[in-house]
């Protein structure tokens, strides 16, 4: 049975190591990076190389909000195409990465504050395979999703992703998968080839984004409405957001922070991401 189930009880040899992965927060904006060959694709594949080759990949991706909390836990994932309105060579992308249900449980099983269901249904969606296909191209790393909660407030899920830390040491890359200023109503479409055009406010909250999660205050990261106004332009809403708060929840205190891809585009959008470790 084992032949036929190459990952059922790969989980089980999970030992803890002497160091841990590191964590991404990372901007994917437009579904296009995922087959284009830009600063933004080119830096996660550098990253692909850099980082220890992780066991498997578990992303928290602005795509999947539910009710409740999930997990992909099916051994083959589908590669979702959830946008519209692009050419058809980005439909035509699949991106064959197994999955692991062991893992899935393992992971159900880190989370006390609530109960995760072991999800059949979703797949990868564009947050997560648009950047996951350029780091590992080779599609030959489990990769799981875990949903977000859209009824839950941000501090619920700081405190949910806390529990996951414990992956870190196990070889598992976590990645939250958004944009940390998003306001699509906002773009200026016609500013899209602008190279690093961003509204005032947009690079003002870029920035108080950065040097908050730079000195730790993960506080005034929770509570980013009370920030200032141009919170609200930058964070109409949070599903683009929250994977930011899974990110830096998982923070030591002896991880490094350092920043890439660090650069707005049609305006209202940043690219801005995040290393941690």
């Amino acid at each position: 049975m084992a032949s036929l189930h190459p990952f059922y009880n790969w989980t089980h040899d999970l030992k803890e190591e002497d160091t841990k992965h590191p964590v991404l927060f990372i901007g994917h904006g437009s579904p296009m990076n995922g087959i284009e060959d830009n600063e933004f694709s080119r830096t996660w594949t550098k990253f692909g190389n850099e980082i220890p080759k992780p066991k498997a990949v578990l992303v928290i991706s602005a795509h999947w909000l539910t009710s409740g909390t999930h997990i992909t836990a099916m051994e083959n994932p589908r590669t979702i195409h959830d946008f519209g309105g692009f050419p058809q060579a980005l439909f035509d992308v699949e991106y064959p990465a197994k999955g692991s249900t062991e893992l899935a449980k393992e992971t159900a099983n880190l989370i006390h504050t609530t109960n995760v269901g072991l999800d059949h249904d979703w797949g990868l969606d564009h947050g997560t395979w648009t950047v996951v296909r350029h780091m590992y191209p080779n599609a030959d790393i489990p990769v799981l999703q875990l949903s977000i909660d859209y009824n839950k407030p941000p501090q619920y899920h700081f405190d949910l992703a806390k529990q996951l830390k414990a992956l870190r040491k196990k070889g598992v890359l976590i990645i939250g998968s958004g944009n940390m200023v998003h306001n699509l109503r906002m773009v200026a479409w016609d500013k899209l080839q602008e190279p690093e055009f961003g509204f005032d406010w947009a690079i003002e909250m870029n920035a108080i984004f950065k040097e908050k999660i730079g000195n730790r205050d993960f506080q005034s990261l929770i509570d980013y409405e009370k920030l200032n106004t141009a919170a609200k332009l930058a964070i109409p809403t949070p599903d683009h957001y929250y994977p930011l708060l899974y990110s830096i929840a998982l923070q030591d205190d002896k991880d490094e922070v350092s920043f890439f891809n660090d650069k707005a585009v049609g305006g209202s959008l940043t690219m801005t991401s995040v290393k941690l470790g």
